[in-house]
């Protein structure tokens, strides 16, 4: 049996701790893409039971300060109210088959003088972008909506300025309009009556599984072929480098022949 008191070189010590190491790092990555996988089909799961239910008034699922989970995200809620025209907000970089928009926020005024944000679609601007006074008007008077609950965005896309901001957080919205708002906001699906120039409808998410279970698999074969090439080299070296002995060696000159008398 060929030898292994090489592994116990410093060389090959380091060698093998490399590789274990890296195959462990392999190992985790594809645990973490699974696990993503994971919480991508438990949200998908949610989305579509919450987008499936019946609506409810939102005053039921959300309040000024209220806090909403992801459980809240994309519950079907009505409300009924009257838009604030004089502060719609534009959510600037919103793009849609490579034609440049944004989307329109409009808040609207309910019952009991709260409002709640209502993204009522996207407007496209040709590159040229867009204030609150180019954007298509909603309905005049009292409009009952229907749509889906959204939650908050936040860091520093959702800071608003001159009406507009790249992300809509209710709370920032609330504060530059000086408005008492419900978190979260609005998808808009239908509004009654309906607007004399439509806006684009909002886009649904999409609830494919994305592509961490291949990723996963990427990592744990990466993993696995650190382990295999290690234990390649091994045989190698056990064998002297050489490879498997396939029968013997013949004479370069061909066989040997005796000299004639």
């Amino acid at each position: 049996m060929p030898s292994l008191r090489f592994l116990l070189s410093r060389r090959w010590v380091i060698f093998f701790v490399v590789v274990i190491a890296l195959a462990w790092v392999a190992w985790r990555l594809g645990e973490w893409q699974f696990d993503r996988l994971e919480d991508r089909r438990e949200r998908n799961a949610q989305i579509e039971r919450n987008e499936q239910s019946p609506p409810v008034p939102v005053s039921e699922v959300t309040a000024p300060g209220a806090e909403l989970t992801r459980a809240d995200e994309w519950k079907h809620v009505t409300a009924t109210g009257t838009y604030a025209v004089e502060d719609t907000v534009v959510v600037r970089y919103r793009t849609r088959e490579g034609a440049a928009g944004v989307d329109v926020v409009v808040p609207l005024v309910l019952a009991d003088g709260s409002s709640v944000l209502i993204d009522r679609g996207w407007f496209a601007t040709d590159n040229r972008g867009a204030t609150p006074e180019d954007v298509p008007k909603p309905p005049a008077g009292e409009v009952e909506i229907e749509g889906w609950l959204r939650l908050d965005a936040t860091g520093d896309s959702a800071a608003v300025t001159d009406q507009s901001t790249r992300s809509i957080s209710s709370k920032e919205i609330g504060e530059a309009l000086d408005r008492e708002v419900v978190s979260g906001f609005v998808d808009l699906r239908s509004e009654s009556p309906e607007a004399d120039d439509p806006l684009a409808p909002v886009e649904l998410p999409d609830l494919d599984s994305g592509p961490h279970f291949f990723y996963g698999l990427q990592w744990w074969f990466f993993g696995a072929l650190a382990l295999f090439g290690f234990v390649y080299l091994v045989i190698d070296e056990a064998r002297g480098g050489r490879g498997p002995v396939r029968g013997s060696r013949r004479s370069p000159s061909g066989p040997h022949r005796a000299r004639p008398s």
